[in-house]
């Protein structure tokens, strides 16, 4: 069968790179000094090794909970005798002075550094080691580089590793006398973000060589300086750069320029209209443009054809048929046009291959990915309108829709606005009306960052829409590759005492889906994260306020899930005042079938454990199971439950029982009458993976009863689902325990008689089939 779209497997080189920094005392390190992390003598790696490495290790960092950053990582690429760095990207809080100043002899070329909040004035001293080699620099969002710290300045080479944490950075300590002399390589710069009390002018003054140039945010006293680069800057940035005359008449001078952005946010205030006339002299004088940002203006005069005009005609990019006036100049079709939060948008003809605006899904899409990285407050508006999409109309473009969502939450995982939209997304996007177009990989990366947002966010809304968003996904299957960490997050959403009821209700359903059909294993493992003790303290607060809801169901529902065939698990619910609550819901909620029946459930969970049933030995819990007995809540599985549970006690003999009443042989008689009234052909709410504890019952006389109900049971579910059971009976050896019942003298007449059915029925299940296979081979022969 042919893989769906987005589910190529990783390359190899990904693959190891991912191994390496999982296990990298066991590939490329040693524990060295003070357990400092060392590289092999016999290490030799190139740059394009290195470089995946380090730029893995940043996403790695940032995407995935479960990898423990190195503190000494950045060391390992310290001598460039051993390890080449060339491209380097680094982002966020994680990154530290000390990081840079341990590549510094490093010949790097390119060099991208955004959000990086931590990183000092020192480390433009370091960036001066790279000078020579340097020709792509970004500093996006770097607020605190052109501030020192409080200790006293480092020149570059020299380290103190206790001064990142032990002195923060100071915004009155500025750094005046940077500059980038020397960096005669240095192409391409993004200073956006830039401190106002930077003079951007004298900062870049020495910078001849520059062909790109990101400013945004940057406020510019004097635009002209920017016309020492007219021969030669191919790209300018400008966004949220307050625009003036002055500035206009300067980028008509930069007629190399392939590509301009001169956009803003909206909101900002600004006495500044786009018009017509600033339109058609960009159009007209940068005739080598190919990309036009002019995103978030106002237009102060009509710059659009008639509405008439607009709708004739089936849409069109050639400039001569736009529906813009100004872009009837262009010589050729723009490949980008910038158009979000413009009227400009929603007009028929643009001269553009690609069009960012809101107009149609195409357009929205367009936003998300033009403008994540370094505009999430753009980006976020967009994925909401992506959201009423998905929603309300119908995603045509799933993939990259879902690729596009998934990245702006890793690139933005703590920015709340992204997390909240882009979860919500998430949600519509992996919804059933698109499920059969995703890969299980595109899936598991949709988990794998909603567990991020979870685990970021204590938030409700991030929260409730991570939870919602799980439940699209088929439960346990899809989530077993992160089974430990989902558990644990939603435990910890349940801890709250005040936990919102619709979170609380989702998580406890999530809970419960994944205790449910897994292996014993998991159940262990999430029974000592605290499961037990999680859903009893949430059955206890249910008490307290008399309210039994799906809270209070799926609770013990959840608990009868993952005390199945776990003796551990068993222990800790007897341990945690189990029984007491199981009396108390009994005797609060004495009308709530599907309680009772999850309760009953449970307590069959418990009693097939043989050192657990004493505690179960007592005249009021056994009272309680008589009682039951004669239920008929749920159809009969109130009743089969509490039969089952008598069934296992009966099965330890007359001397455990050590109590005057009631009576065993009273109990006994009351589960043969309860039996005997039970329907065999009721079809049943329940789900045996094994029936080793049932089949443990059957050869032995000490207690016919037991025996009883366990060879009612498997004849109640060999005859109503014979296709399920048939094969798992025979598989257990089930066959031959029941020709043991069939021989012991002590077996009730009625008991051997449904033993023999059973045996008959398995027969013929085995025949059936057999005699298709030799139909087919048949009519194979006659066809050869």
């Amino acid at each position: 069968m042919a893989a769906k779209t987005g589910d190529d497997p990783d390359s190899l080189m990904a693959l190891a790179t991912v191994f390496c920094l999982r296990n990298l005392r066991k590939t490329m390190c040693y524990q060295g000094y003070r357990n400092k992390l060392c590289l092999r003598s016999d290490i030799f790696l190139p740059s394009e090794i290195c470089d995946k490495l380090v730029n893995t290790y940043m996403e790695l960092v940032h995407t995935d909970s479960n990898f423990e950053p190195q503190e000494s990582f950045f060391q390992l690429f310290s001598d460039p005798r051993s390890t080449r760095l060339t491209r380097v990207q680094l982002r966020e809080d994680f990154v530290r002075d000390r990081d840079l100043e341990a590549i510094r002899k490093q010949d790097l070329i390119k060099l991208h550094l955004t959000y990086c909040s931590n990183v000092s004035a020192r480390s433009l001293k370091t960036l001066g080691c790279f000078k020579d080699t340097l020709v792509s620099l970004c500093l996006f969002g770097c607020s605190n580089i052109f501030y020192r710290k409080g200790g006293a300045p480092l020149a570059c080479g020299e380290d103190n590793e206790e001064d990142d944490l032990a002195n923060p950075v100071s915004r009155q300590a500025l750094e005046k006398d940077f500059n980038f002399e020397g960096f005669g390589r240095l192409r391409l710069l993004n200073l956006g973000g830039l401190p106002d009390e930077i003079d951007v002018e004298p900062l870049l003054k020495t910078l001849t060589a520059l062909t790109s140039l990101d400013l945004s945010g940057v406020q510019l006293a004097r635009a002209a300086f920017l016309t020492q680069w007219k021969e030669r800057m191919a790209s300018l940035v400008l966004y949220n750069v307050d625009m003036s005359e002055e500035l206009v008449s300067t980028l008509l001078e930069l007629g190399k320029l392939r590509h301009l952005d001169v956009s803003r946010e909206s909101r900002r205030t600004s006495k500044f209209k786009m018009t017509r006339k600033i339109l058609t002299a960009i159009a007209q004088r940068l005739v080598n443009l190919v990309s036009l940002d002019i995103s978030g203006h106002v237009m102060l005069d009509n710059c659009t054809v008639p509405h008439v005009k607009d709708a004739m005609g089936r849409a069109s990019t050639e400039p001569c048929k736009s529906s813009i006036y100004p872009f009837q100049e262009l010589k050729r079709p723009l490949q980008f046009l910038g158009l979000y939060d413009t009227t400009l948008c929603n007009v028929t003809h643009i001269p553009a291959y690609k069009v960012t605006g809101s107009k149609n899904e195409d357009q929205v899409l367009n936003a998300i990915e033009a403008y994540t990285e370094f505009r999430p407050e753009l980006a976020h508006r967009a994925i909401n309108q992506l959201f009423d999409i998905a929603r309300i109309q119908h995603c045509s473009q799933l993939l990259r829709a879902l690729q596009l969502v998934i990245a702006a939450l890793k690139c933005h995982k703590y920015d709340k606005s992204i997390q909240v939209t882009g979860s919500a997304a998430l949600f519509y996007l992996t919804n059933t009306d698109y499920r059969n177009d995703q890969s299980v990989r595109l899936r598991r990366q949709v988990i794998q960052v909603v567990l991020n947002g979870m685990e970021q966010y204590q938030e409700v809304t991030v929260q409730r829409n991570c939870c919602l968003t799980l439940c699209n996904f088929s439960i346990p299957e899809e989530l077993e590759f992160q089974y430990s960490r989902v558990n644990q997050l939603l435990l910890k959403i349940l801890e709250p005492a005040r936990q919102e009821e619709s979170i609380q209700r989702i998580a406890v359903h999530l809970c419960n889906a994944l205790v449910c059909q897994v292996d014993n294993h998991h159940k262990e493992a999430v029974g000592k994260m605290g499961f037990v003790k999680t859903m009893l303290n949430l059955i206890q607060k249910k008490l307290q306020s008399r309210m039994c809801d799906q809270v209070m169901e799926f609770s013990w529902s959840a608990l009868w899930n993952i005390t199945d065939e776990t003796p551990d698990n068993c222990q800790m619910f007897l341990n945690c005042r189990g029984m007491s609550l199981f009396l108390e819901c009994l005797e609060e909620f004495p009308d709530k079938q599907e309680l009772h029946r999850n309760m009953l459930g449970l307590l069959g969970n418990v009693a097939e454990v043989r050192a657990l049933r004493p505690q179960l030995l007592t005249p009021q819990f056994i009272t309680v199971f008589s009682n039951l007995l004669d239920s008929e809540a749920d159809g009969i599985e109130v009743s089969y439950n509490a039969c089952g549970v008598l069934s296992h006690i009966m099965f330890d003999g007359p001397d455990v029982w050590g109590m005057e009443e009631p009576l065993r042989d009273t109990v006994m008689n009351k589960m043969l009458d309860a039996i005997r009234s039970w329907d065999v052909t009721s079809r049943r709410n329940i789900n045996y993976r094994s029936f080793e504890p049932i089949l443990r019952l059957l050869p032995q006389g000490i207690a016919p009863v037991s025996q009883h109900w366990a060879t009612w049971a498997l004849f109640n579910l060999i005859s109503v689902y014979p296709s399920k059971y048939c094969p798992l009976l025979i598989k257990e050896g089930g066959i031959a325990l029941l020709e043991q019942v069939l021989e012991l003298d002590s077996s009730h007449d009625d008991t051997k008689d449904m033993a023999r059915k059973v045996m008959e029925q398995c027969e013929n299940f085995k025949e059936e089939p057999m005699e298709i296979n030799q139909g087919q081979e048949a009519a194979n022969a006659q066809q050869a």
